[in-house]
């Protein structure tokens, strides 16, 4: 296959991705504004969005204070933001259009109808009604765009670089999620003597679709070390750390094939890391050191795939 081509394929699965994770979050975090809480909680509530995202300082360009209809409008709508819903949803479509022959018509087509359906939205004010419809329409055309693509491409190259580009980017979103409100919620625990925030950590569980899937596994009350657990090292929760390795390890072997490439060496470190950890080992070293490493080990992934795979950026 064309680099140029895996390429655009890679980058049109990202930022279908990205476009469900930012949704995820911002409907999450939309409800849990709606508690009656302190103002100043109100806000942690929004800048921790822009922390998860990684855009602070774009904001920062355009807005002078944290406020949540300016922190909707720049996550949902703003063209100057690369992350956000709309420039994600215009750049998969654009990738899509570039290679659309390298995918199934019905693919393209829906693809295609996605971008057209967004259209309708444009002209809402999401900041004041309709927010969690939108989010929500947004998580469905994520899921079907993968579920068109599950059961209708050939499982070739192309298929392969669609579900890197998701999972190397489902990776990051959950580190940077985690990472984020741990470091945000323990010292608040800490100072309470132990007490756990149950909604704010049940509110990161139902962000990655995770709230069920702890009760199954543990069965009792929300503690952070065990929703830590299931986002890093538990390999049957979807959106865990573990989980994403344990997809792209074996499709950089097989696109790489009798190759050696520093990604494949890489990504095997980080799956081997993931498989073969025990939680007590990760919160004696620090959980936020370990997932600010994890970040940028997934960054230096990321970059050795386009290097060792994909069309460099010019």
């Amino acid at each position: 296959m064309l680099s140029r081509t895996a390429d655009h394929l890679y980058w049109m699965a990202r930022y279908i991705e990205r476009a469900e994770n930012v949704a995820r979050v911002l409907d999450v975090t939309y409800h849990m504004s709606l508690l009656p809480t302190e103002s100043s909680h109100e806000l942690t509530l929004w800048d921790s969005v822009l922390e998860i995202a990684g855009i602070r300082e774009i904001y920062d360009r355009s807005y002078s204070s944290i406020q949540a209809a300016n922190v909707i409008q720049h996550l949902v709508m703003d063209s100057q933001n690369p992350s956000s819903i709309y420039s994600s949803l215009r750049s998969a479509r654009e990738n899509a259009r570039a290679v659309r022959v390298a995918m199934t018509t019905e693919t393209w087509e829906n693809m295609n109808t996605l971008w057209l359906e967004f259209g309708q939205f444009i002209q809402q004010d999401l900041t004041q009604s309709g927010l969690s419809a939108f989010c929500e329409w947004v998580k469905s055309r994520s899921h079907l765009f993968r579920g068109v693509c599950f059961g209708t491409m050939l499982r070739d190259e192309a298929f392969s670089f669609v579900r890197l580009g998701t999972f190397m980017e489902r990776a990051d979103n959950t580190a940077r999620l985690l990472d984020v409100k741990y470091a945000t919620l323990m010292p608040i625990q800490e100072a309470n003597e132990g007490a756990v925030d149950y909604y704010e950590w049940s509110a990161v569980l139902r962000s990655v679709s995770a709230f069920q899937a702890y009760q199954k596994v543990y069965r009792d009350a929300i503690e952070p070390v065990k929703v830590s657990e299931l986002l890093i090292l538990r390999e049957d929760m979807p959106r865990s750390l573990h989980a994403c390795y344990a997809e792209i390890m074996p499709i950089l072997r097989q696109v790489a094939g009798s190759r050696q490439t520093e990604a494949v060496r890489l990504a095997g470190q980080m799956h081997a890391r993931l498989h073969y950890g025990r939680m007590l080992e990760i919160v004696k070293t620090g959980v936020h050191a370990f997932l600010d490493e994890f970040i940028l080990a997934n960054r230096t992934l990321g970059e050795e795939i386009q290097r060792n795979f994909l069309t460099m950026p010019t």
